[in-house]
């Protein structure tokens, strides 16, 4: 009875000091996490914090870590000094056409390579791979000259037009995560007559929604962000994008108003976070999906 109870009294021991080992190991993780989390929002903090002070406060010797008072006029003159509204509506239009062109045109190869078999469908997946390690730089001279050659310069098509023909890493993507959908489900399809359009459209694509808002996530947010597309073929003021109203904003104040640049670079940054902060769930989980099956 005794050596019973002694046992006993060991294992609740034992248990106790594992709980509080898990305990601290837990709590070292979250520490360490938080930590991380401060050094990378630091940043955006103080680019938000300087968008609401007035020059005197920006250039002060000491920092000045909470502005007072706010100056929120700064985000009115940032908004009206230059034709941001202009920019938002032809960044909209881009990127929405790029989003439907890249997630139409990559989710239909993707199918062909990995739902179809054909001769050399494996090789030609290879040089499609290869694709994405050619630098934009390299390429950058040529599509000039074709894009000149067909009269888009001064227009949204050169940005718009290429994505309605695939992108490589999107195609890679949208592959591995189809390679996860089970075969059973597009073979009874076509054992019921459906072609490979129809296993497509309403087979493979509903059951790849976090798939496809991942490459619609990060085309959204490289074309929000891109700068020299716009630059190189988008010389009219009316057509600019946000990117390149940034830049002329910057340029026309000639640095001297830091506080008016935070809040336009503000303004350009705070829809990305926010779109990603109430996609991150079906981001994480497209991104894990996708590397799930090779």
């Amino acid at each position: 009875m005794g050596k019973r109870i002694l046992r006993n009294r060991l294992q609740d021991n034992w248990r106790k000091s594992k709980k509080k080992k898990i305990f601290i190991h837990k709590s070292l993780i979250h520490l360490a996490l938080i930590s991380i989390s401060v050094i990378f929002i630091f940043p955006f903090y103080w680019l938000v914090s300087t968008s609401l002070k007035s020059n005197e406060q920006i250039f002060t010797f000491s920092p000045v870590w909470i502005p007072n008072p706010p100056q929120w006029v700064n985000y009115i003159k940032a908004w009206t000094f230059v034709p941001f509204a202009t920019y938002l509506k032809n960044t909209l239009i881009i990127c929405t056409s790029i989003v439907i062109g890249t997630v139409l045109s990559c989710s239909l190869v993707a199918y062909g390579f990995s739902r179809i078999k054909w001769v050399g469908r494996d090789t030609v997946f290879m040089l499609v791979l290869v694709v994405m390690m050619i630098p934009f730089q390299v390429r950058m001279i040529p599509l000039f000259i074709v894009f000149r050659s067909l009269g888009w310069l001064n227009t949204f098509l050169p940005l718009i037009v290429p994505t309605y023909f695939g992108v490589a890493f999107y195609i890679f993507l949208l592959r591995q995560f189809f390679l996860t959908i089970p075969f059973e489900f597009s073979d009874a399809a076509r054992v019921d007559g459906a072609s490979d359009f129809w296993i497509w459209s309403r087979v493979i694509l509903p059951l790849s929604k976090p798939a496809i808002a991942t490459t619609a996530l990060f085309q959204w947010i490289d074309q929000w962000q891109d700068f020299m597309g716009p630059l190189i073929y988008i010389n009219d003021p009316k057509k600019f994008t946000l990117s390149l109203g940034l830049q002329q904003f910057q340029s026309q104040h000639l640095g001297v108003e830091w506080g008016l640049l935070m809040a336009a670079s503000t303004i350009m940054v705070l829809p990305i976070i926010v779109l990603f902060f109430f996609t991150q769930k079906t981001f994480i989980q497209g991104i894990t999906m996708s590397g799930l099956k090779g």
